[in-house]
């Protein structure tokens, strides 16, 4: 008597493989979905820093030049200034002029979606559960919305994770593909001139530079200690010439010299809310510090002795999280790539009930190793891609609608100076100046906007001074030479312009008041460095981002 024994069709099974969606394809498409379609693609605006990014790239294409003079301030225009971000900016201008800014928000939240999925799969290939790396990563996920925005730091997200996972790989020794570490350099190209980000790369090199340096001190192997020496010697001449290419900028050397000095001024760092400690009361806060105990749980679970480089990467994640709100989500994901292996470390050799939940983790595991074609993933992308083409609708059927939040931004006020035909120069918040840049440039300019390295210190301090109505705030008017002000209905500002005299209310809505010089005006006086001082004492924070 003979057996029949059916065995799979390797056609069938390669069509299975490819129409068969991974947990890392879900995640993906569950993301992307959310921030293209969902109540997450409003979060994305959020921010009206896009649009001067916007105005800069389209800029960049009709100049066929890269900017290195501002074109929009009233206060510093035709002043030097780094457009360090200039890359994306060129992105984002070509994006918005054939896809509107629902071609903003999709490539903002494809590159999110994108960071995510493979936070997930580098968490599987370096030894975690399918279960706990979910766990994990909805963390993460929480912890990093702090900083869901449509801005360029969203593409240092991408590269920090790719660079980690070649880093780790390499570092481990794990598989053929330790080639990928001299592809850096050419990473770092890319990656100095679409934000200033790019510093991260050298501190992880440094980390894993460090960890080589401590093994070889302190491992007794002495084949250990030789692969270690190979390594760092390696890492150090990637290092060497990602500092070299990373000075293939528009603007050289000087543009490390003014991130550094941009990034240890203490006072713009004390009075930007991104830079300042996180508030331990807000939800991504909170999420965080649970990551952080998850982290250490694994670390007691595990029972393993960690790599140096594991230590060093759990010190420098969880210092800088907590250091400042928009270190955060890369934080975030680093952690969660390093604990993932830990949970499985401590959960071999269990028992009872616990054996069947591992044996079912473990195919799971398998399965997403196996599954490597992605054909769902590049369906969603065609198909949200054709939906910004066809100004967001699919099928006939509207699914895309990406706008400023008009109870966020002073949408009402800015349509109103548009249907006056306005070309005066408008002082408004830090926080609103890109947003009005982005709807009325280049016909009228802005005093201030948001970005604070170019304005400077100086210039900060008296923006702070007026804000808040400090004793000498008119003068500060006075010497800009303001004719112009959009300001919240509800500020200091807008109640001491109602009683102020010379001034009058000219529009109000809910969310903002314009109000115009009524006698005297000015015409418009360049920014002079020292302005008039006036002691104000402390000073509150600056609202370009809030959490």
């Amino acid at each position: 008597m003979h057996t029949l024994v059916s065995t799979p069709d390797p056609v069938t099974s390669k069509a299975a493989r490819f129409l068969l969606p991974s947990i890392t394809d879900l995640i993906f498409i569950l993301l992307l979905i959310a921030f293209t379609y969902g109540t997450l693609s409003s979060r994305l605006l959020w921010d009206g820093d896009i649009g001067w990014h916007i105005r800069d790239g389209q800029n960049i294409i009709a100049a066929h030049a890269i900017p290195h003079a501002d074109a929009f301030s009233a206060t510093m225009g035709g002043k030097p200034w780094y457009a360090w971000e200039w890359l994306y900016d060129l992105g984002m201008g070509w994006i918005y002029s054939h896809l509107g800014l629902n071609g903003v928000v999709f490539f903002s939240g494809l590159v999110i979606a994108l960071t995510f999925a493979l936070v997930f799969r580098f968490s599987v290939l370096r030894g975690g559960t399918v279960t706990t790396i979910m766990v994990l990563l909805l963390t993460s996920i929480v912890a990093s919305s702090i900083h869901f925005l449509a801005r360029p730091h969203v593409i240092s997200w991408l590269i920090t994770v790719g660079w980690f996972s070649v880093l780790d790989s390499s570092y481990r020794g794990n598989g053929p593909r330790g080639y990928r570490i001299w592809w850096l350099p050419f990473v770092m190209l890319l990656w100095a001139n679409l934000h200033g980000g790019f510093v991260l790369g050298f501190v992880l090199l440094g980390v894993f530079l460090a960890a080589d340096f401590l093994k070889r001190l302190k491992c007794r192997d002495a084949g250990q200690r030789r692969r270690a020496s190979r390594h760092a010697r390696h890492l150090g001449v990637v290092f060497g010439v990602s500092a070299l290419v990373s000075l293939i900028n528009p603007y050289g050397y000087k543009l490390h010299v003014h991130v550094y000095q941009y990034l240890t001024n203490r006072f713009l760092m004390q009075h930007i809310d991104e830079f300042r400690r996180p508030n331990i009361h807000g939800l991504p806060m909170q999420f965080f510090l649970l990551l952080l105990v998850l982290t250490l749980v694994g670390i007691l679970a595990a029972r393993a002795k960690l790599g140096w480089a594991e230590w060093l990467l759990i010190l420098f994640s969880s210092g800088s999280g907590l250091y400042a709100a928009r270190n955060i989500p890369v934080a975030a994901m680093l952690l969660t790539m390093i604990a993932a292996p830990l949970f499985s470390r401590a959960s071999v050799g269990s028992s009872g009930p616990f054996s069947r939940l591992r044996a079912f983790s473990s195919r799971m595991d398998n399965l997403e190793i196996e599954l490597r074609w992605h054909a769902w993933p590049i369906l969603a992308v065609l198909l949200t891609t054709a939906s910004c083409f066809h100004q967001g609708t699919l099928f006939g059927t509207p699914v895309m609608n990406a706008h400023f939040d008009a109870t966020r931004f002073p949408v009402q006020a800015v349509d109103w100076l548009e249907q006056r035909g306005n070309r005066e120069p408008v002082f408004t918040l830090d926080s609103w100046g890109g947003y009005l840049i982005y709807r009325l440039y280049p016909g009228t300019k802005v005093f201030v906007d948001d970005r604070h390295d170019f304005y400077g210190e100086p210039f900060v301090r008296d923006y702070l001074q007026l804000l808040h109505v400090e004793p000498g705030w008119n003068q500060v008017l006075d010497q800009l030479g303001v004719n112009l002000i959009v300001v919240p209905a509800k500020s200091k500002l807008g109640d001491r312009l109602q009683q102020a005299p010379g001034w009058k209310p000219i529009h109000q809505d809910e969310v903002a008041n314009i109000f115009e010089r009524s006698r005297g005006r000015f015409p418009g006086a360049k920014y002079r460095d020292p302005w008039l001082r006036v002691d104000i004492g402390s000073l509150r924070a600056i609202s370009a981002y809030r959490c």
